[in-house]
């Protein structure tokens, strides 16, 4: 489990195809703190680091992962949101991430409103795609709140901090980002559907 607290970015030192998996090489500022087998979310997909050698590690994606969420889009020096998973004695500071993509977004507008930033995104129509205003939405691992809700879009505001400590400084309008609809409004909608 997740909070979509981002402790750190990891740059793309390699990427190796093996069949339909690909074996993706990061360095970060946390890798002497990592271990094999841990789960690590990389732009909130939950990945397992398979090998560590200095300050690089690998984990590996399969294709349904790069199917659903934009790490197949990555290239070498690209740079990711990392966060490792919640300590169970750590403090609960975003929501419940579970860091299982639901979907795919596009960035389909910024808004620099002098101080801050407002980013649209815009995801497929769909019945389990739903945000609510004031609502939780994980985009590229980052725990944000909705600001507007609406069928095939919504909108976040991020503050300074934000912007300069995870990979929205890098995003642009057209970018492909990864979705992860708040667990419990999947619930209630799941339930409702019944």
């Amino acid at each position: 489990m997740f909070t979509g607290i981002i402790e750190t970015l990891s740059k793309v030192e390699k990427i190796e195809k093996e069949g339909t998996n690909v074996h993706f090489t990061f360095s970060s500022s946390i890798t002497s703190e990592l271990k094999v087998d841990q789960s690590v979310a990389h732009n909130g997909v939950c990945l397992t680091v398979v090998s560590i050698s200095g300050n690089n590690y690998v984990v590996t994606a399969i294709d349904e992962t790069l199917k659903r969420t934009n790490l197949g889009e990555l290239k070498v020096s690209d740079v990711v949101n990392l966060e490792r998973c919640m300590p169970a004695n750590g403090r609960f500071d975003g929501h419940i991430v579970q860091g299982h993509v639901d979907t795919t977004a596009t960035c389909a507008k910024i808004t620099d409103i002098n101080g801050s930033w407002e980013f649209i995104f815009k995801h497929e129509k769909s019945s389990k795609n739903i945000t609510v205003e004031k609502g939780s939405i994980t985009i590229n691992g980052v725990s944000l709140t909705v600001v507007d809700s609406r069928d095939t879009t919504f909108s976040v505001h991020i503050i300074p901090y934000t912007f300069e400590n995870t990979n929205f400084k890098t995003l642009k309008v057209g970018d492909k980002i990864n979705l992860e609809f708040d667990i419990v409004g999947k619930y209630v909608a799941k339930l409702l559907k019944k």
